[in-house]
């Protein structure tokens, strides 16, 4: 089963100068970290420290690269290992981050999105190094699957092992996991299965799904479906159409043609888009469906709706929506508000679907629009402490899991 993807490689590009978004980011920063410095000094230690190291990762993120002032309170040396693990599915490789001042660092699992670099994305190598400077053995699996722009149900089990692999690694009851797009959502379901629920101590979902043929929908009609009843149009990104077509071509297109215009998408979706010999090699048909997936994909949409019908079944095998009843771990759930990929209402869903004894906190911000959409734009003060303080309690459950006990 194979159903459709994201990649969160494509920016939407914004108009405010990044140099000057990137200044008012950092004062914003340096006013909160004094206000947690003037909290540390009234001896809430812990919360300040929390909250420092959220700053400084949240800062690395923002600014790979930088090692200003603001960077300095999670700033642990980092090792690169890199490894292969067997598992029931196979040989797992993995890269490790390891804090080597730290004696017994929380684990966590960090999943990349879609994209066709994985683990080698320099985003998910920032993430998880920015993660390891603020203390926590970080380890990215290969999710072979993402990386070729399919969400599978295979990789929900490569998701769970790479969880028990970290904990016999590190020796530890339990690990975090956390996923980006369409990782998160396969994230949860990982963490609900009783055969790896025992190993996953919080789950981090960033920009995650709720339900695929939902998504798929709204890749088709650009409407987003809202919890309460309503629904919004809103521009999907390009990206989610050309998946949706590259993980069932032969919907799409004659048998003669498919080889072709399979390799043509795939430089599309792999950002090599000079495919016109391909293009050229194909059916005047197939010529003509792939110049609408390319430039008129309005004129797709019943083909793609009656696509979303024909394969619902395996959406739903890849969608935490009506099967996240049994999920007992604590869930961070956060979203950029102006996400055209996977849009922000999916995270108000995934609320409604957890229980909420298990949600520790659930955040909708354009502070982190920087996940599909390029977050360069300054954001009020209270969304930037809202943000810092979203990752400061999630530091909280991580700290646990350190102090845990076999």
């Amino acid at each position: 089963m194979a159903t459709t993807g994201q990649a969160p490689a494509p920016v939407v590009q914004v108009e405010a100068p990044k140099r000057e978004a990137r200044t008012a980011r950092r004062v914003i920063y340096l006013l909160v970290a004094i206000v947690v410095i003037g909290l540390g000094l009234w001896g809430l230690r812990r919360a300040a420290d929390r909250h420092l190291r959220a700053i400084s990762v949240l800062t690395r993120l923002s600014h790979p690269g930088d090692h200003g002032l603001l960077t300095r309170f999670a700033s642990h040396p980092v090792r690169l290992e890199e490894g292969t693990a067997e598992t029931p599915q196979g040989p797992l490789k993995y890269r490790l981050y390891v804090p080597v001042d730290v004696s017994h660092p929380a684990g966590v699992v960090m999943l990349h999105g879609i994209h066709r670099l994985g683990i080698d994305d320099p985003r998910a190598i920032n993430f998880a190094r920015a993660m390891a400077g603020a203390g926590i053995e970080v380890m990215t699996p290969e999710l072979q699957d993402l990386a070729d722009y399919h969400v599978t149900p295979r990789t929900i089990d490569t998701i769970g092992e790479a969880a028990e692999v970290l904990c016999a690694k590190m020796d530890r009851p339990k690990v975090g996991v956390g996923g980006v797009s369409f990782a998160g959502g396969l994230a949860l379901l990982a963490a609900e299965r009783p055969e790896y629920a025992a190993k996953i101590g919080v789950v981090l979902a960033v920009g995650a799904h709720d339900d695929m043929p939902r998504v798929a929908h709204f890749f088709a009609a650009n409407m987003v479906e809202r919890p309460d009843g309503s629904s919004v149009a809103f521009q999907a990104h390009e990206y989610g159409v050309l998946v949706l077509a590259y993980t069932h071509l032969e919907d799409f297109f004659s048998a003669n043609d498919v080889p072709l215009a399979r390799a043509a998408l795939h430089e599309q979706l792999w950002e090599q888009p000079d495919a016109s010999e391909k293009i050229g090699a194909l059916s005047p048909a197939g010529q003509q469906t792939f110049d609408l997936l390319l430039h008129h994909r309005d004129r797709l949409q019943p083909t793609l709706l009656r696509e979303i019908e024909r394969h619902h079944d395996e959406m739903e095998a890849v969608s935490p929506h009506g099967h996240l009843s049994d999920l007992h771990v604590p869930v961070f759930l956060i979203h950029g508000t102006m996400d055209s990929v996977i849009p922000a209402s999916e995270t108000l869903w995934l609320a409604k679907d957890i229980p909420p004894s298990e949600i520790r906190n659930v955040l909708i911000s354009p502070a982190m629009n920087m996940i599909h959409v390029d977050g360069q734009r300054p954001v009020p003060i209270s969304e930037e402490w809202a943000l810092v303080d979203f990752m400061a309690q999630l530091f909280r459950s991580t700290d646990r899991l350190a102090r845990a006990k076999q």
